[in-house]
């Protein structure tokens, strides 16, 4: 029987279309409303916008094929009536007795897979002059699209473009203002950040090659010791640069999770895995037109190493589940404690990756090696704290400092910045309590610090050197009283026992703790959770 359009359906499918025009949808409902106002209007059994992406079409919305057609990919040059679609200005309706074969060939709904489509009709869709995708319909009757008329067909397929137009600009808009509220979290973080502090001619000389470095293109490997201030140094490098308007945006990648890394750093579309609910961008789209720092990259695993290989040679990138390519103009700064040459001859470690990284080097010195760069710093950090405290003034004794000057600072800024912190608070605790002691100085001495009591501990963290894997100090475990346990319960008391340490040597960094172990780090972070460690 022959379906009859009728003036009421077509006219009510524009009406609908255009109403959708100013509405504020996702592009999937806005596609597939498209196609149901298709089906009010031109009556028949199948539709489907199809995008052009490269020498494929890729289904948006389909109404009338089975859920496998979404999944389907079809090369334009390999379906006879899909090129012919692709290549005409003008709608295109198919014989029924065509030789040319059908791409939605069992794909139509229905319980009998071998269905066949009888009568087929499309067209092209433009987008400003450019070919965007085609508008397909099918019915099993080859006489359905007799009745149709040609100027009410073009006048849909010109709404249509103008949805397929607005959806693009929705969704442009929507990334531009999800990447705007990034950017501007991440600029107010970089307004809080602390700044680099120090006198000493080893920090004179980086803070020279910072300058000559800062205003290139060129990526940079920052090296040093954990706890020395590499993201400090990342952050001046940024400051200094034609960049420094955009954002600065970090990455650690000790702690990527493997099976979202992808997603962390390049993002990802709605849908692309379970959980995906929303569309969301990835760092480097985040850090476009300004830099991105990689803290830890010697942890990165290798399969994302070369993927984010691959985004630094071509600078182009892909969100998970997306088959569009994004160009992006990212400089990247990379840090690590690692020796990335070892790493690389050890195999952990692309050395295409690392010679693509270590363009311009930087040697970040030691705390032990800074002199009177201590007592500097450690001014800097107690200014910070009183503010914190609500204290009129922290100031060290004369031989608190002499101390803080002969400790080794195996942990560096960081381990000076907590022992400060800590220090602080004992002091605090100490004075007279009431609205005269807020008005006093708080003096931080000597039993405050508490570096006798943490020399031995941190001369155990020295002998780990934090490039090279395995390298860690033995340790003393402390037996349970093994009486009262069952055989689980004494090795979960060691297991427990022998993984607090290790993190302890590693710096809490789980992903070396892991590797000194010889424990996979997805194991590892399971069995952190069963221990009640994680």
């Amino acid at each position: 029987m022959v379906i009859l359009m009728t003036t009421a359906a077509f006219s009510e499918g524009l009406i609908s279309i255009v109403a959708d025009l100013s509405r504020d949808l996702p592009a999937e409902q806005r596609y597939q409303r498209l196609l149901a106002a298709l089906q009010q209007s031109f009556p028949c059994d199948a539709a489907a916008l199809l995008q052009l992406d490269g020498d494929y079409l890729k289904p948006l919305a389909v109404d009338g094929l089975s859920v496998e057609a979404m999944g389907r990919r079809f090369r334009v040059d390999e379906h006879p009536r899909l090129d012919c679609l692709v290549h005409a200005r003008v709608p295109v309706r198919f014989a029924a007795d065509s030789p040319l074969p059908d791409p939605y060939d069992g794909l139509m709904n229905g319980d009998d897979p071998h269905l066949h489509v009888h009568d087929c009709m499309g067209a092209s869709l433009y987008i400003d002059e450019q070919p965007w995708g085609v508008l397909t319909l099918d019915a099993l009757n080859p006489a359905t699209f007799d009745q149709i008329d040609s100027t009410e067909l073009r006048t849909f397929i010109g709404l249509a473009e103008a949805t397929v137009k607005a959806a693009a600009r929705m969704d442009a808009l929507t990334a531009h203002a999800e990447r705007q509220q990034q950017v501007v979290r991440v600029l107010q973080e970089a307004d809080q950040a602390p700044e680099m502090v120090g006198e000493s001619a080893p920090m004179k000389r980086l803070q020279e090659e910072i300058t000559i470095v800062a205003r290139s293109h060129l990526n940079v490997l920052v090296l040093g010791e954990t706890g020395v201030g590499k993201e400090l140094v990342a952050r001046q490098i940024h400051r200094l640069s034609g960049r420094a308007e955009q954002p600065l945006v970090y990455v650690n990648c000790a702690a990527l999770p493997e099976n979202l890394a992808e997603s962390e750093l390049f993002g990802h579309v709605k849908g692309a895995f379970s959980g995906a609910l929303a569309a969301r961008a990835g760092k480097f789209e985040v850090a476009d037109g300004g830099t991105l720092f990689l803290d830890e990259v010697g942890e990165l695993p290798l399969t994302l190493q070369a993927t984010l290989l691959r985004a630094l040679q071509s600078g182009e990138i892909q969100r998970v589940g997306s088959d569009r390519h994004l160009q992006v103009n990212v400089r990247i700064v990379a840090a690590t404690n690692r020796d990335l040459a070892d790493e690389v001859a050890e195999g952990r470690f692309r050395a295409d990756l690392y010679h693509r990284l270590s363009v311009y080097p930087l040697q970040v010195p030691p705390l032990r090696e800074r002199g009177q760069d201590i007592l500097l710093l450690a001014g800097y950090l107690l200014e910070a704290s009183q503010r914190r405290l609500d204290v009129h003034a922290l100031r060290l004794s004369a031989e608190a400092g002499r101390q803080l000057q002969q400790y080794s600072w195996p942990g560096n800024v960081r381990e000076l910045e907590h022992l400060l912190s800590r220090a602080a608070l004992r002091a605090r605790a100490g004075q007279v309590a009431g609205a005269l002691a807020r008005e006093a100085s708080v003096v931080l001495a000597p039993e405050h610090l508490g570096l006798e009591q943490a020399a031995p501990v941190q001369a155990s963290r020295a002998v780990r050197s934090p490039a090279k894997e395995g390298a860690v100090a033995a340790v003393a475990l402390v037996a349970p009283d093994a009486d009262a346990l069952s055989m689980a319960q004494v090795l979960e008391h060691y297991q427990r026992q022998l993984i607090s340490q290790r993190l302890t040597q590693c710096e809490g960094n789980r992903a070396a703790a892991a590797r000194s172990l010889g424990v996979n780090r997805s194991n590892f972070h399971r069995l952190l959770k069963r221990l009640g460690l994680g």
